[in-house]
């Protein structure tokens, strides 16, 4: 399986005890949603590898406290520090049609109710406070806030999003 076919679960943060258990930082709003997981992919030498779940439970809301079976000892888990976790994209949840994954959305095109084809969106910048749809129009790069309030519609059947952006926002990039 390789990361395309993937999405990123988290991190693992830190060793828990002395018997092989790890902490995985999750990257979620939702973490009880992967209490119950029979194994996560660990990225090991630019590889996803399996590692099947023995017991996992939630430590101070988005970490996850996780026993890997045979992996028993603190210095099992030594190389396992710092390294990512995926899932497989067939584990997430369905969404309602108004909501989405970023990864589900690059490549639409974006309607804007002033000025009509604003370009398609390359990616999703979510680094910031305020996540930015990154949207390429012919030679320019528009970012626009991913705001509720900006959203008219998500038309995931034909790969189009429409907004309403407030007045002079579009302007800025078009001049």
């Amino acid at each position: 399986m390789t990361k395309d076919e993937c999405f990123f679960l988290g991190k693992i943060v830190g060793k828990f005890s002395f018997k092989g258990e790890v902490l995985i930082k999750l990257d979620t709003d939702v973490p009880e949603m992967y209490l119950e997981m029979e194994s996560v992919l660990i990225e090991y030498n630019e590889n996803l590898v399996p590692f099947f779940i023995e017991r996992s439970s939630l430590q101070k809301s988005t970490l996850l406290r996780v026993k890997f079976e045979d992996i028993e000892t603190e210095e099992d888990v030594e190389d396992l520090v710092g390294a990512l976790t995926y899932l497989p994209l067939t584990m997430l949840p369905e969404l309602e049609d108004d909501q989405f994954y970023f990864h589900e959305i690059i490549g639409f095109d974006v309607i804007d109710a002033t000025h009509g084809n604003i370009g398609k969106i390359t990616s999703i910048n979510d680094s910031t406070a305020q996540a930015l749809f990154e949207i390429q129009k012919d030679e320019k790069q528009i970012l626009i806030p991913m705001n509720d309030e900006f959203i008219d519609k998500i038309d995931k059947e034909n790969n189009t999003i429409y907004l309403t952006t407030p007045e002079g926002l579009v302007e800025l990039y078009l001049g």
